[in-house]
């Protein structure tokens, strides 16, 4: 095995955040389901948008926001993802390149525009997303970088790639790349309803040996195993995934593999305001942690220590060093 150049790669629908504060009224009167991710056409981006009050507008997708904590704990970055040579684009494009992420997937010329998730904030923190793949599905195996790949320490994927059927076949192509030049390849289960959409085709995937490390919520895991017994789901976690990070909001998170579990609690918080992109960061810290060679108690630490940072402000890209955040804390970077 050569040599790594980076020590993260995410690959993941590259989405720009629309990010607005709202309440509980809004929701229903919009048909949507609070805490979920659903998957929105044009012209319902288009209504949702306009109804929406003043909004925080700032690059975003899920694997891209881990990335981008990965690289402000210090690490060696990279990110594959599609946006159109459009505004919207380009702003992304210097967003992720301004975290220091190495970033060169080739931008769509034609077709739909770049993705965008509007997202509802209401005020006990809870997020509920609505999305516009647009560009971001037109991402194709011929899109990844081969060489980026094997060159790089663990492979990163985002469970919402497997909506789109091209990214998927991407996401396939770049695990076997991964695997045979011996390199670990985690994917987040990403949300309950991408789950339940493809639970067979996850657990295929885990049972199968095409990811070694899965990371999830309580509501993903339930929804994987369809159980509401979380002591019953996390044993069979065990059974199918070399290693197992299971997030439990204020309990902290559980880390799993055949030879135990451990439990690692919370970073404490003054005032939750936006869980945006609090499992994103979550994995960003524990990532780093790995790649640092730290045992899974101090990744769980670096971890929580993220997710505490993302959810105290709008917004799910870091606004403190992580870095120096991890040194304050007695953490290893």
């Amino acid at each position: 095995m050569t040599t790594a150049q980076y020590d993260v790669l995410g690959i993941g629908n590259a989405i720009f955040d629309i990010l607005v504060r709202t309440d509980d009224v809004f929701l229903k009167t919009h048909g949507m389901t609070k805490g979920s991710m659903a998957l929105i056409d044009e012209a319902r981006a288009i209504a949702v948008y306009q109804a929406m009050g003043p909004a925080t507008e700032i690059s975003g997708g899920s694997a891209a926001n881990t990335i981008v904590g990965v690289a402000d704990f210090g690490a060696r970055a990279a990110y594959i993802g599609k946006v159109k040579d459009d505004q919207i684009g380009k702003l992304y494009t210097h967003d992720i390149r301004a975290a220091k992420v190495a970033f060169d997937t080739a931008p769509a010329a034609g077709g739909p525009a770049t993705g965008c998730s509007y997202i509802l904030v209401t005020p006990d923190g809870e997020r509920t997303m609505n999305t516009y793949l647009g560009a971001a599905q037109e991402l194709t195996p011929a899109d990844i970088n081969a060489a980026k790949v094997a060159a790089s320490s663990i492979l990163y994927l985002e469970g919402y790639l497997w909506d789109p059927s091209s990214a998927k076949e991407a996401f396939v192509k770049a695990a076997a790349i991964a695997h045979d030049n011996k390199r670990m390849v985690a994917l987040t289960l990403s949300d309950a309803f991408c789950v339940g959409r493809y639970r067979d085709e996850f657990l295929d995937l885990m049972r199968g040996n095409t990811v070694d490390l899965i990371f999830a919520n309580e509501a993903e895991l339930s929804s994987l195993y369809e159980t509401d017994d979380f002591d019953k789901a996390l044993a069979q976690l065990r059974q199918d995934v070399a290693l197992g990070v299971v997030t439990r909001s204020e309990k902290g998170c559980v880390v799993a593999n055949k030879d135990g579990v451990t439990a690692v609690p919370a970073f404490p918080v003054s005032k939750v305001v936006d869980t945006t992109g609090a499992g994103d960061l979550f994995a960003a810290g524990f990532l780093f942690g790995l790649v640092r060679g730290v045992h899974h108690e101090q990744a769980g630490r670096l971890g929580a220590l993220a997710a505490a940072e993302v959810i105290q402000h709008i917004g799910a890209r870091p606004q403190t060093s992580l870095k120096a955040l991890a040194q304050k804390h007695g953490l290893p970077v």
